[in-house]
């Protein structure tokens, strides 16, 4: 059974302009990669969870800040490596400061094969993007959550 992963395309507008947050994952892998690298706030959902739940308790930890809906369900997206990720919009309701988000942080060996572990965190940063700079910015197997974000929020017009 493949992996599932829960996450939420949180979104806003700036005058007039739509933009959604998107977060870039931390650790050595990613540290130099920019365009095609960034995803929405999410991850795996645990065993006899609720996959909204998961979406939001994801989000929580990888922003430090608890997001509250109403919540749209977007639709399910199968990555290139075969996970599964669940996506809903939702409007931010508060005004999300970028620079100050908090996240959980994992443990891995670095460099590989030292013996030594390092902690980092699971995003390293999270940035505002109008739909055409998210659509580079971000991993190319979510790009479809963008394109069914946009005719839902076309169809609400």
């Amino acid at each position: 059974m493949a992996k599932r992963s829960a996450g939420l395309l949180i979104h806003s507008r700036n005058k007039g302009d739509l933009r959604v947050l998107l977060v870039h994952p931390g650790g050595p892998f990613w540290a130099k990669k920019d365009d095609g690298a960034w995803s929405i706030p999410k991850g795996l959902v645990d065993e006899n969870e609720d996959e909204l739940s998961a979406a939001r308790r994801e989000t929580e930890e990888e922003l430090g800040i608890k997001i509250d809906g109403p919540f749209t369900r977007l639709g399910d997206y199968r990555q290139p490596g075969g996970k599964i990720v669940m996506a809903w919009s939702v409007e931010a309701r508060i005004d999300i400061d970028v620079a100050a988000i908090r996240s959980n942080t994992f443990t891995m060996e670095w460099p590989p094969r030292s013996g030594s572990m390092k902690e980092f965190p699971e995003v390293d940063r999270a940035g505002w993007f109008t739909l055409p700079e998210a659509e580079v910015k971000i991993l190319k197997g979510q790009r479809p959550m963008l394109s069914d974000f946009a005719r839902q929020k076309d169809a609400e017009r």
